[in-house]
């Protein structure tokens, strides 16, 4: 366990990014409250809110009849995912001129490390970073910037001075700064897990600087309490590597699709999606798992196994296993689908026979070779124009390429 003693990290986070962007994207945007939507309806809520929405009261998830009302000049935007990749990858060429970026952490935030020779310079090169972002992509789309001796401190620095803040968490200075915060101003602490720490009598950052390591983590529940601790107290937080565990894509669905046809129709697509980036990232699955909802988030469950598997007519025969499952036990409507392909292989792991003849086993090399035929043609034309069966344009788009927090998708998912 390691304590360093100058500033290593340096956290860059965007503020408002998906409303910031539009507004970078359109100028007529700036300076108007605008609040971005995943789909263009009066029942869905916000998923981001630009600074002059936030001025005025609104928050992200509020739903849009109560943000028009609370709001009568807001602009409706529906989210533009792949505009927001292309954005974001432009912003990793521009920091990259100052230095590398170390980790990707979200679609708006990244961190980077600063080497010794670098630490007493840290704010000079925080905005160094700042400047170049502004001349390269443009003034609309500012961020915040953080330094520290770990990556979460960098992250909390940058967050303590939004919007368009610099500042930095020296380890001589722990931990006053962090005395001021709440709870929930710590990435990781939600309000379920301030509740927790609540109740056993946390209610302050000077209560939660006090306690052990193995007192976090019990707390807790996990290893990442302790973690949580380390990181305050200002050490390095060593990671494992993360393994993949799992292809998945769900949605929930329009009106007019929670019925098991709807239902039906949009998780063949989104198993299509999961399925080729599965085949891009070497993997085939030995397990399909399909989730259906109901509006009070009762549901079905239910999964298949098989052999390692990879190509898509079997999967969606596999699907279409479960589907009869669920109409059979009574799973008429859905508000949701979600479905995933796990216990994953790498495909250099299987031992396939070339000598096999059987017809089986000859229809399933052929379905595997049409399978990555069909990917390498839909990349190269940008659009699905391959495929097995029906296929739908679910409503609300971009299905198997929604920017998630811990997901950004590849330009092939568009």
């Amino acid at each position: 366990m390691r304590k360093p003693t100058g500033l290593e990290r340096l956290y860059v986070d965007f503020d408002s990014f998906f409303a910031s962007a539009e507004q970078h994207l359109q100028p007529g945007l700036r300076g108007r409250p605008v609040g971005v939507i995943p789909v263009d309806s009066e029942h869905t809520g916000l998923i981001a809110v630009s600074r002059e929405a936030k001025a005025q009261g609104l928050k992200r998830g509020t739903f849009v009849r109560d943000a028009r009302r609370q709001c009568p000049g807001l602009v409706l935007v529906t989210a533009r995912h792949e505009a927001y990749v292309e954005l974001h990858r432009q912003i990793l060429d521009a920091i990259e001129t100052v230095l590398p970026v170390r980790a990707v952490c979200s679609i708006d935030e990244m961190v980077c490390a600063l080497m010794p020779s670098e630490w007493p310079q840290g704010l000079v090169i925080g905005q160094r970073v700042k400047d170049v972002i502004a001349a390269t992509i443009g003034p609309t789309l500012t961020c915040s910037v953080g330094l520290g001796p770990n990556d979460l401190l960098a992250k909390i620095a940058a967050e303590m001075k939004k919007p368009d803040g610099l500042m930095a968490l020296h380890p001589d200075d722990l931990p006053g700064p962090l005395l001021s915060l709440e709870l929930t101003d710590i990435p990781g602490i939600a309000r379920g897990n301030a509740a927790r720490l609540a109740r056993a009598g946390i209610s302050n950052m000077a209560a939660l600087l006090r306690l052990q390591p193995k007192e976090l983590r019990q707390l807790w529940g996990s290893v990442e309490g302790e973690r949580m601790w380390m990181g305050l107290h200002g050490y390095t937080v060593e990671r494992p590597e993360t393994r993949r565990r799992m292809f998945g894509h769900g949605r929930v669905l329009p009106a007019d699709w929670r019925s098991l046809n709807g239902a039906y129709a949009a998780a063949r697509v989104l198993l299509a999606k999961a399925s080729a980036r599965m085949r891009r990232a070497g993997f085939a699955a030995k397990a399909l798992a399909l989730w259906l909802t109901d509006r009070n988030s009762a549901g079905w469950y239910g999964e298949e196994r098989f052999q390692p598997t990879w190509d898509d007519p079997s999967l969606l025969a596999s699907l279409s296993h479960l589907f009869l499952h669920a109409e059979r036990e009574d799973m008429r409507r859905s508000r949701s689908v979600h479905v995933a392909l796990h216990d994953l292989v790498p495909l250099s792991d299987i031992e396939g026979d070339l000598f096999d003849h059987a017809p089986e086993a000859q229809l399933k090399r052929r379905m595997e070779s049409l399978s990555a035929i069909a990917d390498h043609f839909n990349v190269r034309h940008r659009k699905t124009l391959l495929h097995w069966g029906p296929w739908v344009t679910i409503p609300g788009g971009y299905a198997g390429a929604k920017i998630a927090f811990n997901r950004i998708p590849d330009a092939e998912d568009f």
